[in-house]
């Protein structure tokens, strides 16, 4: 979506950030999102989040994204994203802290040992 300006719309970022975050799964423990959520029955909702904008794109233009686990506790995780443009310049960043919750009572629970160290390993070193 674009605003009258013809740059992407600002909760377009966000949508794009969760999107790569559901795709991030599968390569970080193996395991896609919906199994998660539908075998497994957790949850990451986001409870903290903030962005920083450095420069907006345009139509047409491909966004990269960078996303890592900055860290993990009992029960969250801190996720770190960077947006650049295609010739690798910096548009936007975010941290965005989710936690782990038992999809049927939606309480907060810790993250599986398994889901952890796999996360973990997803770390800017």
């Amino acid at each position: 979506m674009l605003d009258p300006a013809e740059v992407v719309y600002y909760p377009e970022y966000w949508d794009l950030a969760h999107r790569f975050f559901e795709e991030s799964w599968q390569s970080i423990t193996g395991i896609d999102y919906p199994a998660i959520i539908g075998q497994r029955r957790l949850g990451f909702p986001v409870v903290s989040n903030e962005a920083t904008f450095d420069a907006p794109f345009r139509y047409g233009e491909t966004i990269h994204c960078t996303l890592w686990v900055e860290s993990v506790g009992t029960s969250s995780t801190v996720w770190r994203y960077l947006f650049e443009g295609e010739s690798g310049e910096q548009r936007w960043t975010a941290k965005v802290v989710t936690v782990c919750v038992d999809m049927d009572s939606f309480e907060r629970r810790a993250i599986p040992d398994d889901i952890a160290e796999a996360l973990r390993g997803c770390g800017m070193d």
